[in-house]
């Protein structure tokens, strides 16, 4: 057993390395779009698309990068005192998601648009929904004062399974959301259409870089 472990290191560690260098990539290009080719980013302004554009900043660092990388680190090393660290990453996620939905309700209110009425947006919902209580039971379960032992293991294949769909379901919500672009915003072709692809594409790669590293042989202590 330990050395088919050994055998996975090296590859872990790349795959690893390759995450967060998309995680890098992914954010400085979305801040590159915001701010360079869409006005840039305000929760108040008169420039509504500046208000819209607070929508996928949020959402993509909180539900994507944030929570992506918590991941990765929960995958690596897994005690007490990291379990805290990566309870308050994912609450992290979860109040850059909460702020980027609230930022899209805003843009629609002000705009007297309605709410909630693409496939995107309902998976976005659910997405928020179901982290949240993802986090909830977590922390009843592993981080509760008295949760018991015997409990963590039971729960503890369930809490990773669940954490990977949600997870993905976060990368299906920035696709549509993405693909939206080109539907409201008539991108056909340019500069903005091919950098809205490219962060596409790097989102699916690091959702699958972040999945290889869940099901990768790992060395724990």
């Amino acid at each position: 057993m330990q050395n088919n472990r050994s055998r996975y290191r090296v590859p872990a560690f790349l795959v690893t390395a390759f995450a967060h260098l998309l995680a890098v990539s992914i954010a400085t290009l979305g801040l590159y779009w915001l701010i360079k080719l869409k006005e840039g980013v305000a929760f108040t302004s008169h420039v509504k698309i500046q208000i819209f554009n607070m929508h996928p900043l949020l959402t993509i660092l909180g539900f994507i990068i944030f929570s992506g990388e918590g991941k990765i680190k929960c995958i690596i090393k897994l005690k007490f005192t990291f379990k805290c660290d990566n309870a308050y990453r994912y609450f992290e996620s979860l109040l850059s998601g909460i702020l980027g939905i609230y930022a899209v309700f805003k843009f629609h209110n002000e705009l007297k648009i309605g709410h909630a009425y693409t496939l995107h947006s309902w998976i976005g919902l659910a997405t928020i929904c179901l982290f949240g209580l993802q986090l909830l039971l977590g922390f009843f379960t592993f981080l509760f004062p008295g949760a018991k032992s015997a409990t963590h293991v039971i729960f503890a294949p369930w809490h990773i399974f669940t954490g990977v769909g949600i997870f993905f379901m976060a990368i299906m919500t920035a696709e549509t959301g993405l693909m939206e672009e080109f539907m409201f915003q008539k991108l056909h072709k340019g500069q903005e259409a091919l950098v809205v692809n490219f962060i596409g594409i790097l989102i699916l790669m690091f959702g699958i870089s972040v999945g290889l590293i869940v099901v990768i042989p790992l060395k724990r202590k």
